[in-house]
């Protein structure tokens, strides 16, 4: 063990120079910034997001990804990501979309029959106990195709997607109330509720509608309850933002919107294009609307089916007193509650003000019955003067709001200004203003949507890069800048491109409050959390066939995948069910078959299947995807896919002309592997490895390895002594793999166990 540790100590200085590098090593903090002409300023700032090797970061946030239908997720302050969760579109890396059962998911979001590959997903929404994170689910939408989906935060796969019933479009989701009863979903573009129904943009008054859906969700389940969710049926604004309120405010939400002017535009017929007739007023409405009374009504009956979907319709919300309309500056584009619930802050995008409603003055008026008008459809209309705390002019293009953990602290987006504004809502007072590249769209504090935002950080998502990063041609990247908020004075620390969609919005969770599995039970889809029925154990291997249909049922661990040949016929249907059996942390093995478009990533414990029709004879490999062992690149077989009613005919398998000698020099092999083996196992055994949840998984697969050898050793010896020596020695080196990977695993254990201050048990 001394001798390995002494040449990897050698291998690791020879890889990084170090014994050519002496001048490197020599040069001084003054050296480095004066070659490099930095200021204390960036060093500053490079050590406030430097995240040491072995240290991690403090929060974990979950990015849009625009029109990649993805979500990514990166950590702060490293701005490392991390990950991308593949959601509204097929992603190779984890076999999402290419494997049988991330296929049901994405059908899940087929319309009118269709199947729909891409979204547009915009608004993350973190699942909430009491108003607070809980790290458990995340919710995404779908702009262009109104959907929601559901991640699970166990493994950080999407779970569920729900199509909305009677929107066409949605910007405003996904958005949860307290305790994640409901997922929040607004109409964007008013159209026609019922499906297949049409009418002429002349009847848009009459005909189109807005709405906002609230979706049940079962936090058990892990699932959305399309058959107890509802939808209020509202005028054909164009709804825009969400926020479930909190607090004094637990039980009701608001919802903005834009062109309340309800224009229809059309240049090609001579009229002015919408954005003159939809900015045409100088105020829209913000939507108050009591959704736990809307709830309580649909389940007394009071709603309307409408493409088999419960609706409560407008007349039923006016007469029941839950919904309501305040005047607010025209084109909004955020509603957010404050972290205690008693005020609601709206930007409006063409007004310099950011407004700061009072919930206590909101509800005073609806008692009162203190109403200035009502629209068009009769909803009343409450005075925006009977309803604001302040109004506060912070500069150009205000958009979205953020809280900070100092009380009465808010930070607002300003995109014509280019600028992140910081200021007191409950004094009315702008503290601080900070310039950002370029035109600010959303911006996130650390868990600043909650009843208790964490501070520290702001991410400033910024449209354009134009001059921030090497160029890469006319699309740029969007730039997310980190922001220290933490002193009086914000200052930016860090540039991050995010090449993926447009990154419309992020969430951020403190990274202790994330509880992710990292092994599945032995045979599971991940996708349902159910047993998989194709799930198979060690020694369990076969293939069965049953007329064109062949499934094989197949197991997967370093560094082999069983069955090594798959024998069909043209024209066969193929199923091909894979079991990960490791139960190491992070070994993870791919799966694909060439030409057939198929893959798999199948994580500790996983069961996955894939399905294909095996339509041309001919000969196919198939091997591992993920780099998983030493011997990964032999981690392979083929699929004979042979014509209609072929013949066998005798052959001899390709030979190699192995001696004694190379017999019993592998046995010495093994035999000395097994010294290295025994020493790590001693002093594991020495230690409390029982008190690590990560060590005991790793010895319980190290010795399910080992264990595998004691059969193989008497195939190795059996052909042996017939001096089959070519079996003897290949038989032997089998045993010698097995151990190389008990090996891996007893180092990864020790190392961990050292690092981690394992003690002497007595």
């Amino acid at each position: 063990m001394k001798r390995l540790s002494k040449l990897a100590v050698s291998l690791i200085a020879a890889g990084m120079g170090l014994a050519t590098t002496a001048a490197w090593s020599a040069d001084t903090l003054q050296d480095v910034l004066k070659q490099r002409g930095l200021s204390q300023q960036d060093l500053l700032a490079a050590a406030k997001t430097y995240v040491p090797t072995g240290k991690r970061d403090e929060f974990v946030a979950f990015s849009s990804g625009g029109q990649s239908g993805q979500v990514i997720v990166y950590a702060i302050p490293s701005m490392r990501i991390l990950k991308y969760i593949g959601v509204f579109t097929p992603e190779p890396w984890q076999g999402y979309g290419f494997d049988e059962s991330s296929k049901k998911v994405l059908a899940q979001g087929r319309i009118d029959g269709k199947d729909i590959t891409w979204g547009d997903t915009h608004h993350p929404a973190m699942s909430e106990t009491n108003g607070e994170y809980d790290g458990q689910f995340v919710f995404i939408n779908d702009k262009a195709n109104p959907r929601i989906a559901v991640i699970d935060l166990r493994d950080f796969e999407t779970k569920q997607i729900v199509v909305n019933p009677i929107f066409k479009s949605e910007h405003g989701g996904a958005f949860v109330t307290t305790n994640t009863e409901y997922v929040i979903e607004a109409a964007q573009y008013a159209t026609p509720l019922e499906n297949k129904k049409f009418y002429p943009l002349e009847e848009f008054n009459e005909k189109y509608r807005g709405g906002i859906t609230y979706w049940k969700f079962d936090r058990k389940e892990g699932r959305i309850q399309p058959e107890k969710s509802f939808s209020l049926e509202l005028p054909p604004y164009s709804q825009d933002l969400s926020d479930a309120g909190k607090g004094m405010s637990e039980g009701w939400s608001f919802t903005n919107s834009f062109c309340s002017e309800r224009y229809v535009g059309g240049i090609e017929k001579g009229r002015p294009p919408y954005e003159a007739g939809c900015s045409a007023k100088d105020t829209d409405y913000m939507h108050v609307i009591n959704w736990k009374k809307a709830a309580e009504l649909v389940a007394a009956g009071k709603g309307k089916k409408i493409n088999g979907h419960n609706v409560l319709m407008m007349e039923t919300a006016i007469k029941e007193g839950i919904l309501f309309l305040i005047p607010e500056p025209k084109s909004p584009h955020g509603v957010d509650v404050t972290p205690d619930g008693s005020k609601i802050i709206v930007a409006g995008k063409l007004d310099t003000h950011v407004s700061v409603y009072s919930f206590e003055k909101i509800q005073a008026a609806i008692k009162a019955g203190k109403f200035e008008s009502k629209d068009p459809y009769g909803i009343p209309v409450i005075a925006m003067k009977d309803a604001l705390h302040t109004q506060v002019s912070l500069g150009l293009g205000p958009l979205h709001t953020q809280y900070d953990s100092k009380t009465c602290i808010a930070y607002t987006s300003l995109y014509v200004d280019s600028q992140v504004a910081k200021w007191n809502y409950c004094e009315g007072k702008v503290l601080d203003k900070l310039s950002v590249h370029y035109n600010i769209g959303h911006l996130m504090t650390m868990e600043g949507d909650s009843t208790k935002p964490a501070g520290k950080y702001l991410v400033a998502l910024n449209k354009l890069a134009i001059d921030r990063f090497v160029p890469i041609g006319p699309l740029h990247p969007q730039n997310h800048q980190l922001i220290d908020i933490s002193g009086d004075k914000m200052q930016l620390l860090y540039d991050m491109p995010l090449p993926l969609g447009e990154p419309h919005y992020v969430i951020a969770i403190d990274a202790k409050k994330l509880k992710p599995a990292v092994r599945y039970k032995v045979g599971t889809d991940s996708r349902t959390d159910q047993a998989h029925p194709g799930a198979t154990k060690a020694g369990e291997e076969r293939t069965v066939k049953k007329g064109n249909k062949v499934e094989v049922f197949g197991t997967l661990i370093r560094s082999h995948i069983t069955p090594e040949t798959i024998e069909v016929e043209v024209g066969d249907e193929v199923t091909i069910n894979l079991t990960n059996l490791e139960r190491a942390q992070d070994e993870t093995h791919g799966f694909t078959v060439s030409t057939f478009n198929v893959h798999a990533s199948v994580e500790p414990g996983k069961t996955v299947a894939v399905k294909f029709k095996a339509d041309k004879e001919g000969v196919y490999p198939y091997y591992c995807t993920e780099f998983c062992s030493a011997l990964h690149l032999e981690m392979q077989g083929y699929l004979l896919v042979k014509p209609k009613g072929w013949k066998a005919t005798k052959a001899t398998l390709a030979a190699q002309n192995y001696t004694e000698a190379d017999y019993k020099a592998t046995v010495k092999k093994v035999a000395d592997t097994q010294a290295i083996i025994d020493s790590v196992v001693a002093y594991i055994t020495s230690v409390n490895y029982k008190d690590f949840p990560e060590v005991v998984a790793m010895v319980e697969d190290a010795f399910d390895q080992l264990g595998k050898t004691k059969d193989i050793k008497v195939k190795h010896e059996a052909a042996a002594a017939k001096k089959d020596w070519e079996n003897a020695n290949l038989w032997a080196e089998q045993v010698w793999q097995y151990q190389v990977k008990t090996a891996d695993l007893g180092l990864r254990a020790k190392t961990f166990l050292e690092q981690n201050g394992a003690k002497k048990v007595k």
